[in-house]
């Protein structure tokens, strides 16, 4: 059923925030480009971006300037035109706007100041991503992009260690073999991992393999570090507290004949548990009985 505020031949007063192509100009739907076609006016992240795609579909209209180094700023401007009884779509360069884009701050501010807020759903990297992984979890975290300096990476993947959820990432080509190297380092190399890389674009490519893999893959090929990524972590295992217990007594048993490394890799093969962390807990267990 078509929305009321989309009836006839204008739109109602509001900001339509509409989701546009992640690289494929056909992945664009069709209420989308109804909204494009009556709206007073289009603010952009990027209007020479945003230009091509209203050019492919013969689409015209006022366009303003809305990144993430004015949005402040001309958040009052897209108000105006409301206030005037005017309707406003917002696009990011790809995507859906307010996604690791801007947007954020004018949706707030629009609705602060009594207007409507339609969503016009569509294409998401994020989404695309996460269906042709094969994770089958129900649960997933999206943290969009990691931070640039390496010690803050780490810092923050430590914090997101533990989570049983999927872990959805963002990354640029210029990063992403450090951040591949961090994630191997922090997470464990164990963990699988889906390299989604220039997705619905012509050289789209999806990879999956464990995080230890992963830096081989991208080196294997200058054409793998291309273009922007979207990283889909498996999240970490469940612990039953029964095995953990279980694992425990064996790797106790084990360090009172063989020396840690040994007793650590025999216990993971008894047990199940993985040898990395039976491996440190095996010192915390050599460290209390030394002392």
């Amino acid at each position: 059923m078509e929305r009321a505020a989309e009836h006839g031949g204008t739109l109602e007063p509001a900001l339509y925030v509409v989701a546009t192509p992640i690289g494929n100009l056909a992945d664009v739907t069709l209420r989308a480009l109804e909204v494009l076609r009556k709206a007073d006016a289009i603010a952009a992240e990027d209007t020479r971006v945003t230009a091509k795609l209203l050019d492919h579909y013969g689409i015209s209209r006022k366009l303003i300037a809305l990144h993430e180094h004015n949005e402040r700023r001309a958040a009052p401007r897209v108000i105006e035109e409301l206030a005037r009884g005017h309707s406003v779509a917002l696009v990011s360069d790809a995507g859906t706007p307010a996604f690791s884009d801007p947007g954020a701050h004018l949706v707030a501010a629009v609705r602060e100041a009594g207007f409507r807020v339609v969503p016009v759903p569509g294409a998401n990297a994020a989404a695309a991503a996460l269906s042709a992984s094969g994770f089958a979890g129900p649960q997933f975290l999206f943290h969009g992009f990691l931070p640039a300096k390496a010690s803050e990476r780490r810092r923050t993947l430590g914090s997101l260690e533990k989570l049983p959820h999927t872990l959805v990432f963002y990354e640029a080509p210029h990063r992403i073999v450090e951040t591949a190297g961090d994630l191997a380092a922090v997470l464990g190399a164990a963990r699988r991992v889906v390299l989604a890389r220039e997705l619905t674009k012509l050289f789209e490519e999806i990879h999956a393999c464990t995080l230890g893999e992963a830096g081989a893959w991208l080196g294997a090929n200058a054409n793998r570090t291309k273009g922007e990524f979207v990283l889909i972590v498996e999240g970490a295992p469940v612990e039953d507290d029964a095995a953990a217990e279980e694992a425990r007594r064996v790797l106790g048993v084990l360090l009172e004949e063989l020396p840690v490394r040994q007793a650590a890799a025999l216990a993971a093969r008894l047990t199940g548990a993985r040898k990395n962390e039976l491996y440190a807990l095996a010192l915390e267990m050599k460290d209390v009985k030394s002392g």
